[in-house]
């Protein structure tokens, strides 16, 4: 009974161990970690210290030191100075549509090139890839002219055309690829049961690739809110600018209001993150959709 029961207590050879005696390394690299996010989180900490900063105090103290009293007039300075609502309604229906309407011109074009075959589909991609490493700087003026001549200029839908086919140059690059390795057995099945093209891209190939769509999407939305230079030019009175602009607007060329910039920032900053944390599930599974067949 006893050698029984020693021989049912003792180690068995091999058996993995605990996790928390993996090593030390583990713990390295848990810490590097939490460093690297308190870095990261070290700007969004001090805006939220200096949004709430009396002006004074800011002057006297600088940025690091901790608010006394909080100092709201710096977000209501901002709201009305800028009319935030109307900036706000810009950002959200011209990002939006660009991320709606530049993921659905990807994946036509994707699909014509990853899965129809067309002549030359190397060069097409590469053609894609070259435009995504242009600057904007030198699309600026031809861009302009051209919204000028079809009465566009200082409207809201310049941005969107203009970003839809911008960003639908990377989505098309990166769906194209990823089409070019669609099964093929998928599609033929789809042919023989009599189905088009058409049929065949909404049926069959859509939903294998919705998750991708849906972080091509987000990611479309995201740089939209926050581009800057080309709506600068654009749009150029208050009633058609974004939430960036706005932004830029408060910084003066002698005086600079700086609570009053962080609270600005601050409120810019509250709708993305809810955006993203409303779709970050969403974007997780995008993500590693591909890593699991």
């Amino acid at each position: 009974m006893t050698s029984t029961t020693l021989t049912a207590a003792a180690p068995v050879v091999g058996q993995p161990k605990d996790r928390h005696h993996r090593g030390v390394l583990r713990w390295f690299v848990l810490a590097g970690a939490a460093i690297v996010a308190v870095l990261m989180l070290a700007p969004f900490i001090l805006m939220v210290i200096n949004a709430f900063k009396d002006p004074a105090q800011y002057s006297s103290g600088g940025p690091l030191t901790l608010p006394t009293s909080l100092y709201t007039d710096g977000l209501v300075k901002f709201w009305n100075a800028v009319d935030f609502p109307v900036k706000l309604w810009n950002s959200i229906w011209t990002s939006g549509a660009v991320a709606v309407l530049g993921t659905a011109l990807s994946l036509l074009t994707a699909y014509a090139i990853g899965i129809g075959r067309v002549r030359g589909r190397m060069w097409i991609v590469m053609a894609f890839l070259l435009a995504n490493m242009l600057p904007q700087e030198v699309l600026l003026y031809p861009l302009y002219t051209m919204a000028q001549q079809v009465g566009l200029n200082n409207s809201g839908w310049s941005i969107v055309i203009i970003f839809t086919v911008i960003q639908s140059a990377f989505g098309t690059y990166l769906l194209a690829s990823v089409l070019g390795t669609f099964p093929p057995a998928l599609l033929e099945a789809a042919a023989l049961d009599g189905a088009n093209s058409w049929t065949i891209l909404w049926k069959v190939v859509f939903p294998i690739v919705r998750p991708t769509l849906s972080v091509l999407m987000i990611f479309f939305f995201i740089w939209t809110w926050n581009e800057f230079f080309i709506p600068l030019v654009m749009l150029t009175t208050p009633g058609s600018q974004t939430v960036p602009i706005a932004l830029a607007s408060l910084q003066g060329d002698r005086m600079l209001d700086v609570p009053t910039l962080n609270a600005g920032a601050l409120v810019s900053l509250v709708p993305t993150l809810i955006f993203f944390l409303i779709f970050q599930r969403t974007l997780t599974r995008g993500v590693t959709a591909g890593a699991v067949k």
